[in-house]
């Protein structure tokens, strides 16, 4: 009978054999590196580990303090809201797709809907905020717009009502907020107002403020900068339509160009009168627009130049604008059409008159919007660019004469006068003009904060 060591010893020599057998190598390191220790050798002898089977172990450990399956399908689910805007080529399914909503249900009553079809469905520009459940399944839509300036908007609701929805639309008021802004000039208005997150009727209305004084198709330079305070109209708390600038500040080559937004009171019997001023009372409505169009490049100035069809040199008698067939042209000034039609090279043309004999011309139109004898307000549309006549492309040529004696019409809005606010108005207007200069500096403080 064999003694128990005896019998274990047997079992390592065997193991050993084996192993020298499938790890030769592995066994003379193993030698080498532990001396004559007979435990030490066996013991790094051991099978190698990757060829060890793999077992696993799943076990479901209760935690204390932390709900069961049971508790958490209990819990209350909270609900998702998401927000776009919808497009022009929108369908029930884009539209829920874009807002996160798998429902197939709400889709079908979308495309089913009429009320749905006629004010949601393709009309772009609606603000739509989706509610659903953790499933993705709508709970309820919303969308708003205003359609128009008439203090109002309209809210579309959709709601899940049992298996089904139902539809309700509302007119409901507008509610005002003020906003400020500022941005710096890199490129080109647009493009600062988009980086300032400004919409871009505010453009366009600070350019129209300014226009007697900055010419922001050739004045404009890198790092010029501007402040903004501005009126929201919201509807549920979302902006659905901007407002009046309410001041302004535009640095232009250094210079400083404020305006603020003043309505005097009405004398009795008379309707209030409103306008934009600087800060000391200067009216900022010039008897002239700095410019007929909105946007535009001057393509040719007011100066000798090489007649692109006569091919001599001869001198240009106004100012020609390069812009887009079909582009609004306005008056520049209040005055009466004194000729509206067809003329020799100016092709269609209007030609306004003026008081104290001054008259402007609008040449090479597409359109014509006014008649003989019609009277006309500053900023009013009267045609549109075209090629009309002796024009190589589309493009507005503008003139103002004097006398019938031709001036260059860059330099005429800021040589016409201003009128200064009322007297009886003027305390009223300097406490507001004191009021304005604390909101402008609070507006330059944030493009300051931005751009650190």
């Amino acid at each position: 009978m064999k003694h128990g060591l005896t019998s274990a010893v047997e079992t390592c020599v065997a193991c050993a054999r084996d192993l020298i057998e499938r790890h030769p190598k592995r066994l003379t390191a193993a030698l080498l590196l532990g001396g004559t220790g007979a435990t030490f050798a066996v013991a790094n002898l051991a099978p190698d580990a990757a060829e060890l089977p793999v077992r696993t172990v799943v076990e479901s450990i209760a935690l204390p303090g932390v709900a069961q399956d049971d508790s958490v399908a209990a819990l209350p689910q909270i609900p998702l809201y998401r927000s776009e805007q919808t497009r022009s080529t929108d369908t029930a399914d884009s539209l829920l797709k874009r807002l996160g909503v798998f429902d197939a249900a709400a889709a079908a009553f979308l495309r089913s809907n009429a009320q749905v079809q006629q004010v949601l469905l393709g009309r772009a520009g609606r603000n739509v905020t989706a509610e659903v459940d953790s499933h993705q399944a709508l709970l309820s839509l919303t969308a708003r717009w205003s359609p128009q300036d008439d203090g109002t908007f309209k809210r579309l609701r959709i709601r899940r009502e049992g298996k089904g929805f139902t539809a309700q639309l509302e007119t409901l008021p507008l509610v005002a907020s003020t906003r400020l802004g500022s941005g710096t000039i890199q490129t080109s208005l647009f493009a600062a107002t988009d980086d300032a997150g400004l919409p871009d009727t505010i453009a366009v209305q600070m350019a129209e403020i300014f226009s007697g004084d900055i010419d922001f198709h050739r004045a404009l330079r890198k790092g010029d900068h501007f402040s903004v305070v501005y009126e929201t109209l919201e509807g549920d708390g979302e902006p659905l339509r901007t407002g009046r600038v309410l001041s302004a500040e535009f640095v232009n080559a250094g210079k400083a160009h404020q305006a603020m937004w003043f309505r005097e009171p009405a004398a009795a019997g008379a309707a209030p009168r409103g306008g934009y001023y600087t800060l000391e009372g200067e009216s900022l409505r010039r008897a002239f627009l700095a410019s007929p169009m909105e946007f535009s490049r001057v393509s040719s100035g007011f100066k000798m130049r090489f007649h692109p069809i006569l091919q001599t040199w001869k001198a240009h008698l106004g100012v020609d604008y390069a812009a887009a067939t079909g582009t609004p042209v306005r008056t520049v000034g209040d005055g009466v059409v004194d000729f509206a039609g067809v003329q020799n090279g100016f092709g269609n043309v209007v030609m306004v008159k003026h008081r104290n004999n001054q008259m402007t011309v609008y040449a090479h139109l597409s359109r014509i919007n006014v008649k003989k004898g019609q009277s006309v307000s500053q900023g009013q549309n009267i045609g549109a660019v075209g090629a009309t006549g002796w024009a190589t492309g589309p493009h507005l040529h503008f003139e103002f004469r004097i006398n019938g004696v031709h001036h260059d019409p860059l330099t005429i809005a800021r040589q016409s006068e201003a009128v200064p606010v009322t007297a009886s108005a003027k305390p009223l207007f300097d406490k507001t003009a004191s009021e304005v200069r604390a909101h402008l500096a609070a507006a330059a403080q944030i493009g300051s904060a931005t751009a650190e």
